[in-house]
């Protein structure tokens, strides 16, 4: 897998999700399709994107979220009545998924570069939108998560076409390898699968790509089962 097919790109800004508790929720996760045949991508958004927290979606380790559109087949499978864009994601791929895609990927996508920089982990928002609160724990436990992209370079890019894989070290951890380390509790595990579990988690706490908002979350968990 050296490439990955663009199959659309799609942005929208923030706008009232619903009501939460007393207060309108305010969310950039609705997008658009873009038609244009290419669109700017800046450090930490592409032209026409934005996200209504930046403490917690977007900024420089989250500029753009990927989602594989070969997931969407199980999710209707599932009863989940989402289609393409449904997830936020600003660029739908075709060609790699969470078992095969890297954290410290680089790819070139047209004269940008971008680089894999950790899970998406799904919130509240996600449900707000569907309207289905169970579709949390469904990302979770299918690891349907898509991935973060930081960019390296901005640039110009197609709305449709490949990114080419640039850069890989096959030693760092996939995106399943890092969701797995995220979301399992070795509490529940053999003492032979508990320590395979906490080496895998120095491995991915080790990764120097993996976003750092995302580490320290991640070591937190981890030093309470070390």
């Amino acid at each position: 897998m050296t490439e990955l097919r663009v199959e659309g790109v799609y942005v929208g800004k923030p706008s009232v999700l619903g009501v939460h508790g007393r207060e309108e929720v305010l969310s950039g996760i609705t997008k658009s399709p873009v038609s244009a045949a290419e669109i700017a991508l800046g450090e930490i958004n592409l032209a026409g994107d934005d996200q209504a927290d930046r403490t917690v979606h977007g900024g420089v380790d989250k500029a753009v979220y990927a989602y594989p559109a070969e997931h969407y087949p199980a999710w209707v499978a599932e009863d989940f009545d989402v289609s393409v864009a449904g997830f936020g994601e600003n660029v739908s791929t075709a060609g790699a998924d969470e078992k095969t895609v890297r954290i410290g990927d680089v790819w070139a996508w047209g004269d940008a570069l971008v680089q894999v920089s950790q899970p998406r982990t799904p919130c509240f928002k996600l449900a707000m939108k569907t309207g289905r609160k169970d579709i949390t724990p469904a990302m979770i436990d299918s690891g349907r998560s898509g991935w973060y992209l930081r960019v390296l370079r901005t640039g110009t890019v197609p709305t449709n076409g490949v990114m080419a894989l640039k850069e890989r070290d096959e030693n760092a951890p996939t995106i399943e390898e890092t969701y797995l380390v995220s979301f399992g509790n070795p509490a529940r595990f053999s003492a032979e699968h508990r320590d395979a579990f906490l080496q895998l988690a120095e491995r991915v706490l080790g990764t120097p790509d993996l976003s750092p908002q995302y580490r320290d979350g991640l070591r937190a968990k981890v030093a309470r089962f070390a």
